[in-house]
């Protein structure tokens, strides 16, 4: 890599990104008693080229989340030998659970029985075991979809019994994002306790769920407070602008 290439000028980038990052993140860990190791970072690489996460491989991140199975698939396969385990976290079709489990390590986005059953097809038919989080959506009413996916909170437990009992399908824990409407809206924190309030209920039944994936780039601090285990950074990281490639 020629010291003054866009390749050069990007990993640099990069570099002082995560920097950033893993002081905010250092200082919400020592400021909540808790310790670096106990939480994971998930670069989230949507819209941005499969050159970016091989140089985030390169700079040491192990995990990377998507949220469009267009986008992904290609992406997961252009990385395949990358050290890397693949998170999907967003809104996911029945019709798109076979190309998913062929390449996620995780889907955090599990919110309905549909899915769960689409889920398990396809991880036996590809003869891998994903691991599945229940997205807890704190804008949904009872038997609703929250605007960004998600079973509302009374849905937890049934929905979590369905993935624990279903081949192919390994019950990890619980991801939220915090609500931009309704009565939640600017209350991540609160919304964030919620979650952990639901995950220890959890993990009472399911003692190894116990990932608990809340926190963007704009509210990482909030969910390293509330407890969270995987906090998904995208923009903080690559930037704002999106990159096509």
């Amino acid at each position: 890599m020629a010291p003054d290439s866009p390749e050069a000028a990007r990993k640099a980038e990069l570099t002082k990104n995560l920097a950033r990052v893993e002081e905010r993140i250092q200082s919400a860990c020592v400021a909540a008693g808790r310790k670096r190791e106990d939480l994971t970072l998930v670069v989230v690489t949507k819209t941005y080229p499969a050159s970016d996460v091989r140089l985030l491989a390169e700079l040491g991140v192990r995990h990377v989340a998507e949220n469009r199975d267009q986008d992904a698939a290609p992406k997961a396969a252009a990385c395949a030998d990358l050290p890397l385990e693949w998170h999907f976290v967003g809104q996911l079709q029945t019709n798109k659970a076979r190309s998913v489990a062929g390449y996620a390590d995780y889907v955090h986005s599990v919110d309905r029985l549909r899915l769960v059953t689409a889920l398990s097809a396809a991880a036996l038919r590809t003869e891998r075991e994903l691991g599945c989080l229940v997205q807890v959506a704190f804008d949904a009413a009872s038997g609703t979809v929250g605007e960004r996916g998600g079973t509302a909170p009374d849905g937890v437990t049934a929905l979590a019994e369905a993935v624990a009992g279903a081949q192919g399908l390994r019950l990890d824990g619980v991801m939220t994002v915090a609500p931009l409407t309704g009565p939640y809206a600017g209350r991540a924190e609160e919304v964030f306790e919620q979650l952990r309030e639901i995950s220890t209920g959890l993990r009472a039944a399911h003692p190894a769920a116990n990932m608990v994936s809340a926190g963007m780039s704009s509210d990482l601090e909030e969910a390293v407070r509330a407890g969270a285990t995987h906090v998904r950074v995208g923009s903080a990281v690559l930037g704002d602008r999106p990159r096509l490639g």
